[in-house]
Order: C-alpha cells, then structure tokens, then sequence
C-alpha cells in the first residue's frame, strides 16, 4: 500500500475570501474526489486546529493500493483540475509518498 500526505499552507486571502474560507473549500473539494477516482482506496482531509506561523493549514492523507494507482491518480482530470483550483491559494506545499 501507497500513503500519499500532502500538507498545505495557505495565504491569508486568495481568492476574494479568507484563509479559513478557503480551507473549507479545498476540505470539501478534496473529499469529493473519493466520488471521482476509482484508485482511491481512502482519503481524508483536515485543517489545522492549532495554527502557528510555521504550521501547515489543509493536509490530505490518502492510501493507494500501488505505485501504479498513484501515478493514475496524479494525471486524473479530476485531481489535475483540484491542483488547478488550489493554484491560486497555496503559499507553500510539501508531500511525502512512502509505502507500508
């Protein structure tokens, strides 16, 4: 099994709405690509609750069954058209894919 986390931080405003605003929004966008990408075995979003200046906002924890479901995942219009959405939003990102 593939686990795939990435962790967001976010600009103050972006957008025309808030940090919080746009944390909700991605939440939401990256929960719904559970309905969209069939190599999904389980996804999960959250954000942070105890913010600090060097703290991430958003985090995405994901599990993929293989190497290979992941690389689907990355080129998915759906998941390509997110990266498109959150452009704009993101100050910084990091990630890490490792196997268990």
């Amino acid at each position: 099994m593939i686990k795939h986390i990435v962790l967001w931080q976010l600009k103050d405003s972006a957008d025309g709405r808030s940090k919080a605003e746009n944390a909700e929004r991605m939440k939401k966008e990256i929960l719904d690509l559970k309905n969209k990408i069939p190599q999904l075995i389980k996804i999960e979003a959250g954000i942070n609750i105890l913010p600090a200046s060097d703290s991430f906002d958003v985090v995405l924890n994901s599990d993929f069954a293989n190497q290979a479901d992941l690389d689907i995942y990355q080129v998915h219009p759906d998941h390509v058209k997110y990266k498109e959405f959150i452009k704009d939003l993101v100050s910084n990102k990091r990630f890490i894919d490792y196997e268990v």
